[in-house]
């Protein structure tokens, strides 16, 4: 089993990256491997909503780590997704590759288990924290929680650190995704099937 960790930031080594590692630790730990991805810090560019990833399945914007990303989280069999926080939501970077990331590819992204983290200073923790679940329940993917809201704070990687109950949560997230992941696994050999899916109706406010 394998969990995808997508940092957020455009800082590598930074804290939300701490956060990461924790819940990561926590996985290995619990035996499920865990990767960290760095969406990096170059620009990425938003959704255009052109249609072409239905046909193909990728995105039609090929110089930025989005059609990479989309492929790992295809194999992996769980999600953990990481930002921080600058202006009381998601970085806006992250939100560009995760719209992209996202759109029309929620097929290959049901029933694996996701999770938010946030890592903020002081306040935007909890609108950070919603935004980024939207993502996860679009998409049929279980959300894991934790002991708290999945959140850090702290100006550097030493101050996360410092956050203990911050730090407890990750780790607790860290369990809680693992033991998801086994109990999804037992089904799977107990011939338990994913939930049947209606098509999907898709109406506007107008019609």
């Amino acid at each position: 089993m394998k969990v995808l960790l997508i940092n957020g930031s455009p800082h590598k080594h930074g804290c939300t990256y701490t956060a990461l590692a924790e819940v990561a630790g926590q996985l290995e730990r619990d035996g499920v491997s865990a990767d960290i991805f760095h969406i990096g810090g170059k620009p990425i560019r938003g959704c255009i909503a052109c249609g072409k990833c239905m046909e193909s399945g990728r995105c039609v914007f090929n110089d930025d780590p989005v059609n990479e990303a989309a492929e790992l989280i295809g194999k992996a069999d769980g999600l953990v997704v990481g930002t921080p926080v600058y202006f009381s939501s998601p970085n806006g970077a992250l939100l560009a590759f995760l719209d992209r990331v996202f759109f029309r590819k929620f097929k290959a992204y049901a029933y694996k288990p996701g999770a938010a983290i946030v890592s903020c200073r002081r306040g935007g923790a909890s609108a950070s924290f919603d935004v980024l679940n939207k993502y996860f329940t679009i998409s049929r993917m279980p959300v894991v929680s934790s002991q708290y809201w999945n959140s850090v704070h702290g100006n550097t990687p030493e101050e996360t650190r410092q956050d203990l109950e911050g730090m407890q949560v990750m780790r607790t997230l860290g369990r809680n995704m693992a033991w998801l992941l086994k109990c999804i696994e037992a089904g799977k050999l107990a011939g338990v099937p994913y939930p049947e899916q209606e098509q999907p109706l898709v109406t506007n406010f107008i019609r």
